[in-house]
Order: structure tokens, then sequence, then C-alpha cells
């Protein structure tokens, strides 16, 4: 079915273990239907040109900015939200401990800061500061909270290898 010169297509996406059909052009950008079709609201539009950071979501355990990310790219591959790392009311241990370490003030870079630095966690179990602060290079903290961002990525890394052993 065409609306206007897009093509609109029933696409199935699989966001935070669960299955969700949707009727986009396969062209749409990710974030657009997390937000306004499933309110999965915690990926931030920030710039919309992928340099922010706001937007990031796992896809197949990789940090992606899914205001760059076309539906057909990602139809049928695991995706995870912010709003899929609480467990049984629990937070992740990377959720744990930006509050732990007081890693925001306004938040708004926060699930995007948390995403990256899962994707970083999953690469590398014991990543150094420098390497923190590489990974994360493409999130923006306009608070400039980047010490206490790179506290709660350490304090996350020594608690998910507790949890290991």
């Amino acid at each position: 079915m065409r609306r206007g010169a897009r093509v609109m297509k029933s696409i199935e996406l699989e966001i935070n273990g669960k299955r969700h059909q949707v009727y986009s052009d396969p062209q749409t950008r990710l974030l657009y239907v997390l937000r306004d079709e499933l309110g999965l609201t915690g990926s931030k539009y920030g710039c919309g040109e992928g340099q922010c950071g706001a937007c990031t979501v796992l896809i197949g355990g990789n940090a992606r900015r899914s205001c760059q990310i076309s539906l057909s790219a990602v139809a049928g591959k695991p995706i995870t939200t912010i709003e899929g790392l609480e467990q049984n009311g629990r937070l992740h241990p990377v959720q744990q401990a930006f509050v732990d370490a007081g890693a925001f003030q306004c938040a708004f870079c926060t699930p995007g800061m948390i995403m990256s630095s899962l994707a970083l966690l999953g690469q590398n179990a014991t990543p150094s500061e420098s390497e923190i602060v590489q990974f994360l290079q493409g999130n923006i903290c306009r608070c400039g909270t980047y010490l206490r961002i790179v506290d709660a990525v350490e304090r996350a890394a020594k608690t998910m290898r507790e949890r290991k052993s």
C-alpha cells in the first residue's frame, strides 16, 4: 500500500524479547517507531544525525543510533531498549551503578549512555578508564557528568564480574 510516495509494509520487530508488528515505511527510522508507535520513550531524539548518542539502543548486543537505522535494517534482529533492562523490579547493574554514582543531572543522555556502556561491557568486562572514555566518545552529556559516568561504568563492570564468579 502507498501513502503519498511512501510504501507501507508490515514489519516484525523483536524488542526487549517481545515481537511487535508495525505497519510502516521500511525506511522509517527505528527511533520514531519506538517512541511514536510503541510508546518506548526512553530512547531520546537529540540531534537526529547519530552524533549525540541519546537514541542509542542495542541491536544484537551492539550499540546503534536508532535515529539513523531503518526498520528494514533491524527487522527480525533482537533490539534492546532502556525499558528492557530492568527485570522483576530490579535495575540492571549498569542502571543501578548510574544511580549509585549520581551519573546524571538532567538525565536526557542517561538512557543512551547506559545502553552504550552495556555494549562496552558486553565486549570488554574489564575496561580501563581510557577504554570507557573512548567507547563513550559518541555520547554527549550536556551537563558534563563524564567523571561520574566513567565511575558508574567501572562500578557496573565490577558488579557484573562479581555476579559471574
